[in-house]
């Protein structure tokens, strides 16, 4: 019966250490599933980002369909292509010009093409950070474990 009592007094004594262990484990998964780079911190910022480039797409169209109107227009409306020829300061033969010192040349208002999208870096918790924490966890419920036992082996 004494030989049963201290295998079961080792094998508890084993499991507390490895309590230790699954710590250390289970606090590196939980990091890196809400923080770490391929975690949902990361991903939800790609599906922000995702977000703001098919907005940026969708701006880009409505530039694009309102370019095409004024190439379409330019090509084949005269009138419009009068009027842009006259912004830039040409005429035809039969006209004249008079200047006004001191207005300048009228220029034509620049038509923008779209703006330049820049895409910042995600933050995240890096893995070495993750690993350090995480040894630290389970170090701390090791030590703890380990004071306990000390403790407890006095006390008898």
């Amino acid at each position: 019966m004494n030989r049963h009592k201290t295998t079961v007094n080792r094998t508890m004594r084993v499991i507390k250490y490895l309590i230790g262990i699954w710590t250390a484990i289970a606090v590196y998964t939980l990091f890196s599933f809400l923080g770490g780079p391929s975690g949902l911190s990361a991903y939800n910022y790609l599906l922000a980002e995702r977000d703001r480039q098919l907005e940026h797409i969708k701006e880009l169209g409505n530039i694009n369909e309102e370019l095409e109107r004024t190439r379409f227009n330019l090509q084949y409306d005269q009138d419009t292509l009068m009027v842009h020829a006259h912004l830039m300061g040409y005429g035809q033969e039969d006209e004249r010009f008079v200047r006004i010192v001191g207005l300048g040349n009228m220029k034509n208002t620049p038509v923008t093409a779209g703006n330049v999208y820049i895409v910042s870096n995600p933050d995240f918790i890096s893995d070495k950070s993750i690993k350090i924490a995480a040894l630290c966890a389970g170090l701390l419920v090791f030590a703890f474990l380990f004071m306990l036992e000390i403790i407890e082996s006095k006390s008898r």
